[in-house]
């Protein structure tokens, strides 16, 4: 979105700002610019350092690549806050569209897919269930993008570039030709693209603490198995809450605000500084999703370990090397209260 819409009226001038400030352009470009090394990094990992995949490292792939989609429009993005209009035409304005909607509920959806995947693999580890199949796995994620593909180009279909006063915008609520468009729209893509997700991985991890709570904490792999468990509980939910649900809440107050409230155009700049606040925050998860893989899988651990060792950055703890420490590491039998030392077994993914 943009702060400029080109509108010449006295309380219009007396809210709006000419450009939108310098730190935006800058913040988008270094999240994106780490967003984008971090994901390279972990698609070099997934390739060359993890031979054997699970379904839960098929899932993690998949989100790596949905995060990756975001990275390319750093320079499109930047340029667009600091000048405060679209300078690259129509057919760029679709294309980020589709880019952005893609990234934004395949990494939602993708995240949703691994809390699934992981409440079931360690709770019910010793029962036959189709999410722990890698050929399903692999027919799940592509119906995945079949579903968000969709809605990018939909979406791309219905938004368009238009001119406001002097400025071009793209995807901007002051494009008044679409506030219908994204009144409807935001509204259509929030149940189904974040509300139930989050639920969904709400009720998997509660569900998973409450069962990582049974481990025998007296042994020190137990300890440590429970302890990088629910770290790795601790990131997702962090993600969801810091990265997903700030933007969709101020989102939905702003295309409400502009529809219903269209004079009160003070409070709509207002509540529109938040929203870049937290439209960096949501493209945030990019930087954040990583530490997923290295609580859910050794070998992205031990790669990232090495490479740091090459730039000369050295620590281990020599327990943490020994053990396998996946968050699958340790499975939980749902109707005990302890673990004993045959239900314990090493599954990494």
């Amino acid at each position: 979105m943009n702060y400029a819409n080109g509108s010449s009226s006295d309380a219009t001038t007396a809210c709006s700002v000419e450009s939108q400030p310098a730190p935006i352009s800058v913040l988008i470009c270094l999240v994106l610019g780490l967003g984008l090394l971090l994901n390279i990094f972990s698609m070099w990992v997934f390739k060359y350092r993890t031979p054997e995949w699970k379904s839960g490292t098929v899932l993690q792939f998949h989100l790596a690549v949905s995060d990756l989609m975001l990275c390319p429009l750093a320079p499109f993005l930047t340029v667009y806050f600091a000048l405060g209009q679209w300078p690259f035409g129509s057919l760029m304005c679709r294309l980020k569209i589709i880019l952005l909607v893609t990234h934004f509920y395949g990494s939602i959806f993708f995240l949703t897919l691994i809390s699934i995947h992981r409440y079931i693999s360690v709770v019910y580890h010793s029962q036959e269930f189709r999410m722990k199949q890698k050929d399903f796995v692999k027919k799940l994620c592509i119906g995945v993008w079949a579903v968000v593909l969709i809605k990018g180009v939909v979406c791309s279909l219905v938004l368009d570039t238009s001119t406001e006063g002097n400025r071009t915008l793209c995807l901007s609520i002051h494009q008044e030709t679409y506030i219908e468009v994204y009144f409807f729209t935001n509204f259509t893509l929030l149940l189904p693209g974040f509300l139930i997700p989050f639920t969904i991985s709400l009720v998997c991890y509660s569900r998973l603490v409450r069962s990582m709570s049974g481990i025998n904490i007296c042994h020190q792999k137990g300890k440590l198995m429970k302890s990088k468990s629910l770290k790795m509980v601790a990131v997702c939910l962090l993600i969801f809450g810091l990265c997903f649900t700030p933007v969709n809440v101020i989102r939905t107050i702003i295309v409400v605000v502009k529809k219903f409230y269209p004079t009160h155009r003070c409070l709509l700049l207002q509540i529109e500084t938040s929203y870049y606040v937290s439209w960096i925050l949501s493209s945030a998860n990019c930087c954040l999703d990583p530490l997923i893989y290295c609580f859910a899988s050794q070998n992205f651990k031990t790669a990232f370990r090495s490479s740091l060792r090459k730039i000369g950055v050295r620590f281990q703890t020599a327990r943490e090397d020994i053990e396998h420490d996946s968050a699958l590491t340790t499975h939980v039998n749902p109707t005990l209260r302890t673990i004993q030392k045959g239900n314990m077994s090493i599954t990494p993914l």
